[in-house]
């Protein structure tokens, strides 16, 4: 993926019965990724889907669109190798969720998958710290895990220097989702602009 603003879609908030034509409607409206939330009912009370629906959607859609899972299960180790083996191209696990993160960034790597760490909101930013040089996104979480549709948070706005917006409903729901999308990215660009300016 290229450097800049990018704008991935959380399509948890899709039609699921039509979730290769709404992955394509998301595409097609200029998302850059596709943002796949992954919950086992553990680490978080929900469930949603696993690889077998990467799998799908791989083949449906071909080998471009990027996927970023946001894997928000208590035992993230477990999946690395069947989410790699569907065509995964990120995987995005929380740190609340492992005892052990470099051995889990090892295999991620091993895998042929970019590294995503996310924390929830109740976590510092500072134990990311460790991570950062590791890997290749921090996913400062704006809502709880979870559930979808909850309303951002914006006293999460200070942890976060983003260049990876992942929005659910917002752009899912829309009539719209093209302007939506061009709109998150442009107060996208104006914040890091502004942030360099800061410096």
């Amino acid at each position: 993926m290229a450097s800049g603003c990018k704008i991935g879609p959380s399509i948890l908030n899709s039609d699921l019965a039509n979730l290769g034509a709404e992955c394509l409607r998301m595409l097609d409206s200029g998302a850059n990724y596709l943002h796949l939330d992954v919950m086992d009912g553990h680490f978080v009370p929900s469930i949603t889907f696993g690889h077998p629906v990467v799998e799908s959607l791989q083949k449906q859609l071909g080998q471009d669109p990027f996927f970023d899972m946001h894997m928000m299960v208590l035992r993230p180790e477990q999946w690395v190798k069947p989410m790699a083996v569907a065509g995964a191209n990120q995987y995005t696990f929380h740190l609340e969720a492992t005892k052990n993160p470099g051995a889990l960034i090892k295999d991620i790597r091993e895998n042929g998958m970019k590294v995503g760490l996310a924390i929830k909101p109740g976590t510092t930013v500072e134990y990311l710290a460790p991570w950062a040089s590791q890997i290749d996104m921090a996913l400062v979480m704006t809502v709880e895990p979870g559930f979808g549709g909850q309303k951002f948070m914006e006293d999460m706005m200070p942890k976060a220097g983003a260049n990876m917006i992942v929005s659910g409903s917002a752009i899912m729901r829309s009539e719209d989702p093209r302007s939506v999308i061009n709109l998150l990215r442009n107060v996208c660009s104006e914040a890091a602009q502004k942030r360099s300016l800061d410096r």
